[in-house]
């Protein structure tokens, strides 16, 4: 289970590996995060903010796309649980077929 972190991983893409090279077989990586809006405005001002964002609160990156991440990393999202409430996003991922 991860909540609000990945945000905040320096390396988000080296962090995932690590979860998956200790990922139960069959386990699966739960997330709640904010992530980068769909929406081009909100993204736009998530990126003009970021630089500030990250200094204050100590290395968040409130417009990173964490789903686009973690598929990239290898795992495969769920839609069932999968959730969205503007810029938080909760779901599960498994790891796909290496």
């Amino acid at each position: 289970m991860s909540g609000l972190a990945f945000c905040s991983v320096s390396d988000p893409e080296a962090a995932l590996a690590e979860v998956g090279r200790v990922l139960a077989p069959g386990g699966a990586l739960r997330m709640l995060e904010h992530v980068r809006s769909k929406e081009s405005l909100r993204a736009r001002l998530q990126d003009w903010g970021q630089p500030a964002w990250s200094y204050l609160t100590g290395g968040c990156h409130p417009n990173r796309d964490t789903e686009r991440t973690v598929e990239r990393g290898g795992f495969v999202i769920e839609s069932e649980g999968r959730r969205s409430r503007g810029a938080m996003r909760r779901f599960q991922a498994r790891r796909g077929a290496v």
